[in-house]
């Protein structure tokens, strides 16, 4: 699925730049201007898929529950309950699609806003196409590098234990960051001259060297990662704040409503600085276009970030099956174990999804 996502929305951006291509020829700035529809489509989509998908998978969620373990006192996933399968249908429509439409808007709109932002640099002065596509090189390195990833996970690393999921699942993600710095260290090399303009809003241009881009990227693609972790430390149980609110539950409901909400009041404090240096670091180095290809380099690892974050709903849906199935309760162990991996790791694809649209919404006010 994400290998899916990021091959076609970089595929059909790409067609679309070349067919209006044939209409604009070598006139830049209206191009990339038209091309900007593509990335509102994909936002209307988004917001149908994430908040639509969303209520129905918890309206599907809770309704199970009531019904089944409240009023019918029958087991969860038990196939006497209909609306198990609601449940199982919810998580795919708003877990899954809804943060794939998500991730894709937020792909679609800084790809637009880098692109638009170039078209009126040197880049679309010069007529250097090689470099106003950066923004789609950016995407490319970053299917190859997740392509490359998805090999520690199925041939160089056995999982042995239960315990070891989850680390296997972080380990994907610490592994394509760190690959896709060293890509995106070459793209720049190979793709940008030396030294360029880029448009800057009521200044004169800024001058910028191609080692400039590269810490932008590099800042937003570890900026998602520290956002990934935090998420992922705040929302495991193997680790204390989730612990400190199972533990705040001896004393009553009263008691562990107010402690998860302190929880997660504190746990934006680190993602929160981090977008903020991510933001900084670019504007100071490439202005708005650097705002841009840091967004693009949080996204750039989106193959890898979706599928682990489509992780859990796919092992949460195979244990419902396997429990209406009436399979060995020995297959429902080993489902549960990998929804409760899943549905941790799960966390750090949402983290994502809001570092990266809180970084496109700032570059769109330059494009």
């Amino acid at each position: 699925m994400g290998f899916l996502l990021a091959a076609d929305g970089l595929l059909v951006l790409y067609i679309a730049i070349n067919l209006f291509k044939i209409y604009y020829k070598t006139e830049w700035e209206g191009l990339f201007e038209a091309i900007t529809g593509y990335g509102l489509g994909g936002s209307s989509v988004a917001l149908f898929g994430r908040v639509g998908g969303g209520i129905y998978t918890k309206a599907a969620d809770v309704g199970a529950d009531l019904v089944g373990k409240v009023e019918r006192n029958i087991p969860e996933d038990d196939p006497r309950n209909p609306a198990v399968i609601a449940d199982n249908v919810g998580d795919n429509v708003g877990d899954i699609a809804g943060m794939g439409s998500d991730l894709f808007g937020s792909f679609a709109e800084s790809s637009c806003a880098a692109l638009v932002v170039a078209s009126i640099s040197s880049f679309g002065t010069s007529h250097d196409f090689t470099a106003m596509c950066f923004p789609l090189l950016i995407s490319s390195m970053g299917i190859v590098v997740c392509l490359i990833t998805t090999l520690f996970a199925t041939d160089f690393y056995e999982i042995k234990e239960v315990n070891q999921i989850e680390p296997a699942l972080k380990r994907q993600l610490t592994i394509s960051t760190a690959l896709m710095t060293l890509g995106i260290l070459l793209v720049c090399f190979l793709a940008l001259p030396s030294s360029f303009t880029i448009y800057n809003l009521g200044s004169t241009p800024k001058v910028v060297k191609w080692w400039h881009l590269f810490f932008c990227v590099a800042v937003g693609l570890w900026a998602g990662l520290i956002i990934g972790y935090t998420t992922e430390y705040f929302t495991s149980n193997a680790y204390s704040p989730v612990q400190d609110v199972a533990d705040s539950c001896r004393t009553g409901a009263a008691t562990n409503i107010i402690f998860g909400l302190a929880l997660g009041y504190k746990s934006v404090i680190i993602p929160i600085f981090a977008i903020a240096v991510a933001i900084y670091v670019s504007f100071a180095l490439a202005v708005f276009y650097g705002i841009a290809v840091a967004a693009l380099g949080m996204l750039s690892t989106i193959a890898t970030g979706l599928a682990i974050d489509a992780y859990g709903p796919i092992s949460d849906n195979a244990g419902g099956i396997a429990e209406m199935a009436g399979m060995s309760h020995h297959i429902r162990e080993r489902t549960d174990a990998l929804d409760a991996a899943g549905n941790t790791t799960a966390a750090i694809g949402k983290g994502f999804a809001i570092g990266s649209a809180a970084l496109v919404s700032l570059a769109l006010f330059g494009a």
